[in-house]
Protein backbone atom coordinates (compact mmCIF):
# COMPACT_ATOMS: atom_id res chain seq x y z
CA UNK A 1 0.00 0.00 0.00
CA UNK A 2 1.17 3.60 -1.18
CA UNK A 3 2.10 5.74 1.20
CA UNK A 4 0.29 8.85 1.29
CA UNK A 5 0.50 10.74 -2.20
CA UNK A 6 0.88 14.78 -0.91
CA UNK A 7 4.92 14.09 -0.84
CA UNK A 8 6.78 16.00 -3.17
CA UNK A 9 9.43 14.25 -4.63
CA UNK A 10 12.87 14.31 -3.47
CA UNK A 11 15.50 16.42 -4.97
CA UNK A 12 19.47 16.09 -4.91
CA UNK A 13 21.09 15.17 -2.10
CA UNK A 14 22.79 17.71 -0.19
CA UNK A 15 26.22 18.20 0.75
CA UNK A 16 25.73 17.16 4.11
CA UNK A 17 23.80 14.20 3.02
CA UNK A 18 27.00 13.15 0.91
CA UNK A 19 28.76 14.27 3.60
CA UNK A 20 26.84 11.22 5.96
CA UNK A 21 26.91 9.14 3.00
CA UNK A 22 30.56 9.09 2.81
CA UNK A 23 31.18 8.97 6.60
CA UNK A 24 28.78 5.85 6.80
CA UNK A 25 30.41 3.62 4.28
CA UNK A 26 33.73 4.78 5.48
CA UNK A 27 32.62 3.27 9.23
CA UNK A 28 30.94 0.26 7.60
CA UNK A 29 33.64 -0.34 5.71
CA UNK A 30 36.01 -0.76 8.73
CA UNK A 31 33.45 -2.71 10.26
CA UNK A 32 35.04 -5.52 8.11
CA UNK A 33 38.53 -5.24 10.03
CA UNK A 34 37.27 -5.35 13.71
CA UNK A 35 34.73 -8.50 12.80
CA UNK A 36 37.77 -10.09 11.01
CA UNK A 37 39.29 -9.78 14.49
CA UNK A 38 36.78 -10.59 16.46
CA UNK A 39 35.62 -14.08 15.03
CA UNK A 40 38.70 -15.39 15.34
CA UNK A 41 37.28 -16.47 18.82
CA UNK A 42 34.05 -15.68 18.73
CA UNK A 43 30.94 -17.80 17.17
CA UNK A 44 28.93 -15.48 14.21
CA UNK A 45 25.94 -15.14 16.49
CA UNK A 46 27.42 -14.37 19.61
CA UNK A 47 29.23 -11.75 17.74
CA UNK A 48 25.74 -10.08 16.45
CA UNK A 49 24.65 -10.60 20.07
CA UNK A 50 27.57 -8.42 21.74
CA UNK A 51 27.73 -6.15 19.01
CA UNK A 52 23.84 -4.94 19.22
CA UNK A 53 24.29 -5.73 22.84
CA UNK A 54 26.92 -3.44 23.65
CA UNK A 55 25.72 -0.82 21.22
CA UNK A 56 22.04 -0.40 22.04
CA UNK A 57 23.61 0.05 26.26
CA UNK A 58 25.99 2.52 25.10
CA UNK A 59 22.83 3.97 23.37
CA UNK A 60 20.17 3.87 26.26
CA UNK A 61 22.98 5.70 28.18
CA UNK A 62 23.20 8.73 25.69
CA UNK A 63 19.55 8.95 25.80
CA UNK A 64 19.83 9.05 29.82
CA UNK A 65 22.56 11.65 30.03
CA UNK A 66 21.71 13.87 26.68
CA UNK A 67 18.15 13.49 25.99
CA UNK A 68 15.82 12.64 24.14
CA UNK A 69 14.03 10.31 26.11
CA UNK A 70 13.76 6.62 24.88
CA UNK A 71 9.45 6.68 26.14
CA UNK A 72 9.44 8.03 22.48
CA UNK A 73 10.81 4.46 21.50
CA UNK A 74 7.60 2.70 23.36
CA UNK A 75 4.77 3.52 21.16
CA UNK A 76 6.45 2.40 18.26
CA UNK A 77 7.47 -0.75 19.71
CA UNK A 78 6.09 -3.42 17.91
CA UNK A 79 7.59 -1.34 14.55
CA UNK A 80 10.81 -1.38 16.66
CA UNK A 81 10.71 -5.26 16.62
CA UNK A 82 10.24 -5.63 12.66
CA UNK A 83 12.86 -3.16 12.13
CA UNK A 84 15.68 -5.21 14.04
CA UNK A 85 14.59 -8.49 12.50
CA UNK A 86 14.39 -6.61 8.76
CA UNK A 87 17.64 -4.71 9.68
CA UNK A 88 19.97 -6.95 11.96
CA UNK A 89 18.74 -10.17 12.97
CA UNK A 90 17.55 -11.55 9.66
CA UNK A 91 19.93 -10.24 7.60
CA UNK A 92 23.23 -10.96 9.20
CA UNK A 93 21.74 -14.26 9.76
CA UNK A 94 21.43 -15.10 5.96
CA UNK A 95 24.90 -13.10 5.15
CA UNK A 96 26.97 -15.29 7.13
CA UNK A 97 25.32 -18.45 5.98
CA UNK A 98 25.90 -17.05 2.57
CA UNK A 99 29.49 -16.58 3.17
CA UNK A 100 30.15 -19.94 4.83
CA UNK A 101 30.14 -21.02 0.99
CA UNK A 102 30.48 -18.08 -1.08
CA UNK A 103 34.09 -16.12 -1.47
CA UNK A 104 34.00 -12.15 -0.09
CA UNK A 105 33.56 -10.87 -3.58
CA UNK A 106 30.43 -12.24 -5.13
CA UNK A 107 28.54 -11.67 -1.36
CA UNK A 108 29.76 -7.97 -1.67
CA UNK A 109 28.45 -7.97 -5.09
CA UNK A 110 25.09 -9.32 -3.96
CA UNK A 111 24.68 -7.12 -0.96
CA UNK A 112 25.70 -4.44 -3.41
CA UNK A 113 22.37 -4.81 -5.31
CA UNK A 114 20.01 -3.18 -2.23
CA UNK A 115 19.73 -0.32 -3.94
CA UNK A 116 18.12 -1.67 -6.61
CA UNK A 117 15.23 -3.66 -4.42
CA UNK A 118 14.91 -0.42 -2.32
CA UNK A 119 14.40 1.44 -5.88
CA UNK A 120 11.47 -0.76 -6.15
CA UNK A 121 10.38 -0.83 -2.58
CA UNK A 122 9.79 2.73 -2.96
CA UNK A 123 8.71 3.12 -6.22
CA UNK A 124 5.69 0.95 -5.43
CA UNK A 125 5.36 1.76 -1.38
CA UNK A 126 6.22 5.55 -1.36
CA UNK A 127 4.97 8.85 -3.47
CA UNK A 128 8.33 10.61 -3.31
CA UNK A 129 10.93 8.15 -4.45
CA UNK A 130 9.87 6.95 -7.73
CA UNK A 131 11.91 4.93 -10.42
CA UNK A 132 14.06 7.59 -12.59
CA UNK A 133 16.71 7.13 -15.19
CA UNK A 134 19.37 8.24 -13.59
CA UNK A 135 18.93 6.43 -10.27
CA UNK A 136 18.90 3.04 -12.65
CA UNK A 137 21.83 4.13 -14.24
CA UNK A 138 23.56 4.81 -11.66
CA UNK A 139 22.85 1.76 -9.21
CA UNK A 140 23.55 -0.52 -12.65
CA UNK A 141 26.98 1.28 -12.88
CA UNK A 142 27.59 0.85 -9.01
CA UNK A 143 27.22 -2.52 -8.73
CA UNK A 144 29.09 -2.97 -12.33
CA UNK A 145 32.03 -1.24 -10.68
CA UNK A 146 31.72 -3.60 -7.63
CA UNK A 147 31.93 -6.42 -9.21
CA UNK A 148 34.99 -4.58 -11.61
CA UNK A 149 36.51 -3.47 -8.03
CA UNK A 150 36.17 -7.09 -6.52
CA UNK A 151 37.95 -8.71 -9.51
CA UNK A 152 39.45 -12.23 -9.03
CA UNK A 153 37.84 -12.34 -5.69
CA UNK A 154 34.53 -12.53 -7.83
CA UNK A 155 35.32 -15.08 -9.59
CA UNK A 156 36.73 -17.43 -7.39
CA UNK A 157 32.91 -16.73 -5.00
CA UNK A 158 31.02 -17.77 -9.00
CA UNK A 159 31.03 -21.58 -8.22
CA UNK A 160 29.06 -21.69 -4.50
CA UNK A 161 25.64 -23.44 -4.38
CA UNK A 162 22.42 -21.38 -5.30
CA UNK A 163 20.91 -21.36 -1.75
CA UNK A 164 23.86 -19.59 -0.75
CA UNK A 165 23.29 -16.84 -3.40
CA UNK A 166 20.26 -16.71 -2.64
CA UNK A 167 20.91 -16.10 0.86
CA UNK A 168 22.71 -13.27 -0.13
CA UNK A 169 19.96 -11.20 -1.99
CA UNK A 170 17.66 -12.51 0.88
CA UNK A 171 19.91 -10.26 2.62
CA UNK A 172 19.70 -7.49 0.15
CA UNK A 173 15.79 -7.60 0.22
CA UNK A 174 15.49 -7.94 3.86
CA UNK A 175 17.42 -4.16 3.77
CA UNK A 176 15.47 -2.71 1.29
CA UNK A 177 12.27 -3.63 3.50
CA UNK A 178 14.15 -2.61 6.46
CA UNK A 179 14.28 1.08 4.53
CA UNK A 180 11.01 1.28 4.44
CA UNK A 181 9.51 0.42 7.68
CA UNK A 182 12.47 2.86 8.95
CA UNK A 183 10.79 5.75 6.78
CA UNK A 184 7.35 5.25 9.39
CA UNK A 185 9.67 6.51 12.35
CA UNK A 186 8.86 10.23 11.03
CA UNK A 187 9.44 12.91 13.80
CA UNK A 188 11.11 10.31 15.86
CA UNK A 189 15.16 11.11 16.30
CA UNK A 190 17.56 9.21 14.66
CA UNK A 191 19.12 7.89 18.43
CA UNK A 192 15.82 7.06 19.73
CA UNK A 193 15.04 4.93 16.44
CA UNK A 194 18.92 3.66 16.37
CA UNK A 195 18.28 2.75 20.21
CA UNK A 196 15.07 0.72 20.08
CA UNK A 197 16.23 -1.64 16.84
CA UNK A 198 19.21 -2.12 18.80
CA UNK A 199 17.70 -2.88 21.77
CA UNK A 200 15.02 -5.08 20.08
CA UNK A 201 17.91 -6.68 18.20
CA UNK A 202 19.20 -7.28 21.62
CA UNK A 203 16.19 -8.86 23.13
CA UNK A 204 15.97 -11.18 19.77
CA UNK A 205 19.21 -12.20 19.80
CA UNK A 206 19.61 -13.62 23.93
CA UNK A 207 17.63 -16.50 23.11
CA UNK A 208 18.95 -17.47 19.97
CA UNK A 209 22.32 -17.69 21.11
CA UNK A 210 21.55 -19.13 24.19
CA UNK A 211 19.26 -22.33 22.74
CA UNK A 212 22.26 -22.45 20.20
CA UNK A 213 25.43 -22.35 21.98
CA UNK A 214 24.28 -22.67 25.69
CA UNK A 215 25.56 -20.15 28.26
CA UNK A 216 29.17 -21.90 29.00
CA UNK A 217 32.28 -20.31 27.55
CA UNK A 218 30.34 -17.84 24.87
CA UNK A 219 32.42 -14.74 25.71
CA UNK A 220 36.09 -16.12 26.24
CA UNK A 221 38.25 -14.09 24.22
CA UNK A 222 41.52 -12.01 24.41
CA UNK A 223 41.87 -8.63 25.12
CA UNK A 224 42.72 -7.78 21.39
CA UNK A 225 39.30 -9.52 20.22
CA UNK A 226 37.27 -7.19 23.16
CA UNK A 227 38.79 -4.14 21.93
CA UNK A 228 37.54 -5.23 18.04
CA UNK A 229 34.23 -6.01 19.55
CA UNK A 230 33.76 -2.72 21.24
CA UNK A 231 35.31 -1.01 17.95
CA UNK A 232 32.26 -3.14 15.92
CA UNK A 233 29.58 -2.14 18.71
CA UNK A 234 30.41 1.54 19.48
CA UNK A 235 31.53 2.59 15.98
CA UNK A 236 30.31 0.61 13.32
CA UNK A 237 26.75 -0.17 15.12
CA UNK A 238 25.86 2.52 18.29
CA UNK A 239 27.49 5.62 15.87
CA UNK A 240 26.61 4.60 12.41
CA UNK A 241 23.41 3.60 13.18
CA UNK A 242 22.78 7.07 14.37
CA UNK A 243 24.26 8.31 10.95
CA UNK A 244 22.25 5.24 8.75
CA UNK A 245 18.53 6.70 10.58
CA UNK A 246 19.41 10.44 10.40
CA UNK A 247 20.37 9.78 6.46
CA UNK A 248 16.97 8.05 5.61
CA UNK A 249 15.13 10.92 7.36
CA UNK A 250 16.64 13.88 5.99
CA UNK A 251 17.70 11.65 2.28
CA UNK A 252 14.79 9.25 1.70
CA UNK A 253 15.45 5.65 1.94
CA UNK A 254 17.03 5.09 -1.94
CA UNK A 255 20.09 7.46 -1.31
CA UNK A 256 20.52 5.74 2.25
CA UNK A 257 20.59 2.59 0.73
CA UNK A 258 23.59 3.72 -1.75
CA UNK A 259 25.89 2.89 1.30
CA UNK A 260 26.14 -0.68 0.52
CA UNK A 261 28.26 0.92 -3.18
CA UNK A 262 30.57 2.26 -1.08
CA UNK A 263 31.26 -0.25 1.61
CA UNK A 264 33.50 -2.67 -0.60
CA UNK A 265 35.23 0.34 -1.79
CA UNK A 266 35.82 1.92 1.36
CA UNK A 267 37.23 -1.27 3.24
CA UNK A 268 39.73 -1.94 0.08
CA UNK A 269 41.06 1.56 0.56
CA UNK A 270 40.95 1.32 4.64
CA UNK A 271 43.23 -1.69 3.33
CA UNK A 272 45.16 0.14 0.84
CA UNK A 273 46.01 3.11 3.60
CA UNK A 274 46.30 1.15 6.86
CA UNK A 275 47.30 -2.22 6.10
CA UNK A 276 49.66 -1.99 3.20
CA UNK A 277 47.41 -3.77 1.06
CA UNK A 278 48.53 -3.25 -2.57
CA UNK A 279 46.20 -1.49 -5.12
CA UNK A 280 45.37 -3.05 -8.27
CA UNK A 281 44.51 -1.26 -11.54
CA UNK A 282 40.94 -3.17 -11.82
CA UNK A 283 40.54 -2.03 -8.12
CA UNK A 284 40.71 1.40 -8.81
CA UNK A 285 38.75 0.85 -12.38
CA UNK A 286 35.97 -0.13 -10.02
CA UNK A 287 36.20 2.62 -7.76
CA UNK A 288 36.12 5.00 -10.05
CA UNK A 289 32.79 3.20 -11.79
CA UNK A 290 31.05 3.50 -8.49
CA UNK A 291 32.43 7.34 -8.35
CA UNK A 292 30.37 7.86 -11.49
CA UNK A 293 27.70 5.80 -10.73
CA UNK A 294 27.31 7.78 -7.07
CA UNK A 295 27.71 10.82 -9.78
CA UNK A 296 24.79 9.56 -12.15
CA UNK A 297 22.67 9.17 -9.02
CA UNK A 298 23.04 12.83 -8.13
CA UNK A 299 21.63 14.13 -11.54
CA UNK A 300 23.30 17.61 -10.95
CA UNK A 301 26.25 17.68 -13.13
CA UNK A 302 24.47 15.66 -16.25
CA UNK A 303 21.42 18.39 -15.42
CA UNK A 304 23.66 21.05 -16.19
CA UNK A 305 25.58 20.11 -18.70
Amino acid sequence: MAIAAASPPRGPMTLTDWGQLLLLGAIWGGSFFFARIAVAELHPLVLVLLRVAIAAIALQLYLMIRRPSFGLALPHAGLFFLLALTNNVVPFSLIFAGQTQLGAGVASVLNATTPFWTLLFANALTADEKLSWNKLAGIALGVAGTAVMIGPGLLAGLGGPVWAKFALIGASLSYGVALMIARRFKGVPSPVIATGQLTASTIIMIPVVLLTYGPEGLFMASPQVWTAVFALALLSTAFAYILYFNLVASAGATNASLVTLIVPASAMLLGFLFLGERLELFEVGGVMLIALGLVTIDGRLFGRR
